[in-house]
């Protein structure tokens, strides 16, 4: 064989040509199916250890590189899964977290989290795909979740891969080797509840999220607390849960303002849901805060935008982005983190949506 052709079989062999090898170079030179190759690339676990280790030498081999992966071996790519993009919590959370990146110099990928269900066939991809999927398909190193809930299959092929993971804001509490950045729900209601009595408030509504919810749990935890330690007792019918958005919002104000006693202040423990009771308070000839008083929860653009300007509790969104990003990065160092269990402060945040009871 001439010198020129062993070197062009050594590239082809080794990978170091510039074509990408293919899963079937991968499958022949690993003895096994295009499919097993596929299912250890996914990080399935229905592989036996020996036909993992042969697929992962026959990688090695042909140097393969995932689809998405970085070229630059010192560059990281990380993924960010949402479980939506629109509105201003999700643009708050990404925006942190791409500035954290951009000082770690990690790559950050964007996504909707969609169940295997539910996701179209698209070009590239494959029909039942879910989240999972397409970060181990794009060889992302790690991975962010953005209020979704990963199942434990999901969390289980994560590990298999080795692929870490971080969960800002979980909706239940995360298994005890998962990450998770949230604030101090707690605290931030107490600290709105207690605004709204020092102001003469007592019959306070609070409007909050689904009941399973962790963060709700919390901040209904929070509210009652306070009232508790002003010597106040739980009214039931003054208790509401919504779904965080602006709508569900209105549909639980009106509820309020119809009681036989309405309330005088309302802890409505979403920006987007306290806007939507605005808009309830309206339409019943009332006025914020001369006729009732309204704290949120968030601190989002929009409650500097309505009117009047919306008292409420800061969530410190970018700089949870921006910590799920850092402590991914440790995680993939190999540090040892002090907690899984992060919690940033939240502050309240007065503006003129409160006034002292008339």
């Amino acid at each position: 064989m001439c010198e020129k052709c062993r070197e062009n079989r050594e590239r082809i062999v080794t990978g170091t040509s510039m074509q990408r090898a293919t899963l079937a170079q991968i499958a022949e030179t690993a003895g096994v199916s295009v499919s097993t190759v596929s299912k250890v690339l996914n990080g399935r676990d229905d592989v036996s250890r020996d036909t993992r280790a042969k697929v992962d030498s026959a990688l090695r081999r042909h140097r393969y590189v995932r689809r998405g992966a970085s070229l630059d071996p010192a560059v990281r790519t990380v993924d960010l899964v949402m479980s939506g993009l629109d509105g201003s919590w999700p643009a708050s959370v990404a925006s942190g977290m791409e500035a954290a990146a951009y000082e770690a110099r990690v790559h950050v990928s964007i996504h909707v989290a969609r169940s295997a269900r539910s996701a179209p066939h698209a070009a590239g991809g494959t029909a039942g795909q879910d989240w999972v999927d397409r970060v181990l398909e794009r060889g992302s190193e790690g991975v962010v979740l953005g209020l979704v809930e990963p199942a434990s299959g999901q969390l289980a092929r994560l590990r298999q891969a080795d692929v870490p993971c971080v969960v800002i804001d979980p909706l239940s509490d995360p298994p005890p080797d998962v990450v998770s950045v949230g604030t101090t729900n707690w605290a931030g209601a107490y600290e709105a509840t207690s605004h709204l009595l020092q102001r003469g408030h007592r019959r306070i509504a609070l409007v909050t999220g689904p009941p399973d919810h962790l963060y709700a749990r919390a901040r209904t935890a929070g509210y009652h607390s306070a009232m508790a330690a002003a010597g106040l007792g739980p009214a039931p019918e003054l208790i509401r849960n919504g779904t965080y958005d602006r709508a569900s919002g209105a549909e639980q104000v009106r509820a309020l303002l119809a009681l036989p006693e309405p309330p005088t202040a309302l802890f409505i423990c979403s920006d987007h849901m306290a806007i939507g009771g605005y808009e309830a308070v309206s339409e019943a000839g009332l006025r914020v805060p001369e006729d009732i008083s309204v704290v949120g929860f968030d601190d989002l653009p929009e409650a500097r935008w309505v009117s009047p300007a919306l008292t409420t509790v800061r969530q410190p969104l970018k700089e949870m982005g921006g910590s799920a990003l850092r402590t991914l990065v440790r995680l993939l160092n190999g540090d040892e983190l002090e907690t899984p269990r992060i919690e940033l402060a939240t502050t309240l945040v007065v503006r003129d949506s409160t006034a002292p009871l008339r």
